[in-house]
């Protein structure tokens, strides 16, 4: 890219050309949001999706799967391809914001903004369509499905989304940050998010005589609390680990001692090394307690979600782009909350930012908004690091 294309790109009024589609961005927004559809159940949604950047001549790229887009906007110049995620999914939450344009699906709801994603990601479709004659390279655009399951980004990999991809970025709202503040940081920025499941195994009777049995649901209790200390004593404090357990579930009436109670529950991190040593310090911690009950146990392990680890030349992608849109940037702060962009970032180098919304509730709530006036920095950030990726990256 030569000198004086990039300075066409830093010239343009990108900000006034978001707020110019902000009418049609909130638009769209409000109708996925009167819309919601689970994970996997996106199909209205990718075709609204389809059909609005077929409208603006954006070229749909093959995808296999049943539900997501796949989109290409091809630079006049030669150049890599740049990759813009948004998620598209929604939650089984009731809604009760009472807004105008409030989910009309019972039990269902865009309580994690992922609508407002969408419609972001879709302005800068739109932006650097118009201006597609100064790009040097390809912008790939990726409306994944199934973010709340975690499946969603691998199945997009699977299906080769990202071929040929150089960077990706991608972001998520943040209520508590204002309109026209972005957060940024390299490195660790969610947590990995894995499950386990503790059986405890112990021995049935009659609650009147506990001495004649072991009891499982003491045993499981005191496992509640003594896993805790995976955490407080046998992690680094200066690595952030979260461990909860979030089921119990043991026996079926009130006057029998259960031979078994069972625990799930998740633990989250943000380094790949504790991440790892954390089914056997909850085996060794769980099977030392129960052993002293006289009970045993069973730990399975579900892996999941890496941690979301930004690169960081791609946060400086960005930061750029903020910059030449006076945007505030301010220091990440690290969520325990897991997204499946990090399987992205496993493969290429890619950056995760938030996007001030200045919402009223956090995330998954019922009552959970954001301001919409959001968009129109959204649309721009995302339209201007584009372009400062095509010029910053090598081509894959």
């Amino acid at each position: 890219m030569s000198v004086t294309d990039v300075t066409n790109w830093l010239t343009e009024p990108w900000l006034e050309h978001s707020r110019a589609l902000y009418p049609k961005l909130v638009e769209f927004r409000r109708d996925l949001h009167r819309h919601p559809e689970l994970s996997m159940q996106e199909v209205e949604t990718t075709r609204k999706i389809r059909e609005f950047l077929e409208n603006e001549s954006i070229t749909i790229l093959p995808l296999d799967l049943p539900v997501g887009v796949l989109a290409e906007i091809k630079g006049a110049y030669p150049g890599p391809t740049i990759a813009l995620r948004a998620d598209i999914d929604a939650l089984p939450v009731q809604e009760e914001t009472g807004l105008p344009y409030a989910s009309t699906v019972s039990g269902k709801m865009h309580a994690c903004g992922h609508d407002f994603h969408t419609a972001a990601i879709l302005g800068a479709a739109v932006l650097l369509k118009k201006h597609e004659r100064l790009l040097h390279g390809s912008v790939r655009l990726l409306f994944q499905p199934a973010e709340e399951k975690g499946t969603g980004a691998q199945a997009m990999i699977e299906a080769g989304a990202l071929e040929g991809i150089a960077a990706i970025f991608g972001m998520h709202n943040k209520p508590d940050l204002p309109v026209g503040t972005i957060g940024l940081a390299p490195g660790p920025l969610m947590a990995s998010v894995d499950g386990f499941k503790i059986k405890v195994r112990g021995k049935g009777g009659h609650a009147a005589v506990p001495d004649a049995a072991i009891d499982p649901i003491v045993a499981a209790s005191a496992i509640v609390g003594g896993i805790q200390t995976a955490v407080s004593r046998n992690t680094s404090p200066f690595d952030r680990v979260v461990v909860s357990v979030c089921s119990f579930h043991a026996g079926t009436t009130w006057n029998v001692i259960p031979d078994t109670a069972v625990l799930d529950g998740t633990v989250r991190t943000f380094r790949p090394e504790v991440r790892h040593e954390m089914p056997d310090r909850l085996q060794r911690i769980a099977t030392g307690i129960a052993a002293g009950y006289g009970a045993s146990v069973e730990l399975s392990w579900y892996s999941g979600i890496p941690t979301v680890n930004n690169d960081a030349a791609a946060v400086d992608i960005v930061r750029e782009a903020a910059d030449g849109l006076r945007l505030t940037v301010v220091d990440a702060v690290p969520s325990a909350g897991g997204e499946d962009f990090a399987h992205y970032q496993e493969k290429i180098p890619g950056c995760f930012l938030w996007m001030g919304t200045g919402g009223t509730e956090e995330w998954h709530h019922p009552k959970f908004t954001l301001d919409e006036e959001a968009l129109i920095p959204g649309a721009a950030l995302f339209t201007l690091t584009a372009v400062h990726g095509l010029h910053k990256v090598k081509a894959e």
